[in-house]
């Protein structure tokens, strides 16, 4: 069983989306070993994407992510992070394949529904960074 991570982002939970993306995951085969609503500071989506820092469009996606609360997950199955990806779809929503949760719910590139892990290293960080691994329940 692999682990990834996964964000709702705040225009996903502000458009009322939340049950039907995790309806979407479930009905992929991954399981929801954890998951809580949270309202980033300014400071943990910094620290969060500090990976893109230099980038151009680092402020704005920080200011996007405090915009309002986002659900995190961590998500539990057999290639857990391939399968997630391919479920988000491509970053652009316009390039993203039907029946996506990108396609069916995100505004743009910028505004995107969600985000998952790209790595396995990626996700021991992500999910470490908001989970203790006593917040993990595998079912």
């Amino acid at each position: 069983m692999e682990r990834t991570f996964s964000i709702i982002k705040p225009d996903a939970v502000r458009a009322g989306h939340i049950g039907p993306i995790l309806e979407m995951i479930e009905g992929a085969g991954l399981q929801l070993v954890a998951t809580r609503m949270l309202h980033m500071t300014q400071g943990e989506a910094e620290g969060f994407y500090a990976v893109h820092r230099e980038r151009p469009f680092f402020a704005d996606l920080v200011k996007f992510m405090t915009s309002g609360p986002c659900l995190v997950s961590v998500l539990e199955g057999d290639d857990a992070i391939a399968r997630y990806r391919a479920l988000m779809g491509a970053t652009n929503p316009d390039e993203a394949d039907a029946g996506t949760i990108r396609k069916r719910f995100a505004s743009n590139i910028e505004q995107n529904a969600v985000h998952g892990s790209d790595a396995p290293e990626t996700a021991r960080e992500e999910i470490a960074y908001f989970f203790r691994a006593t917040e993990i329940v595998s079912r």
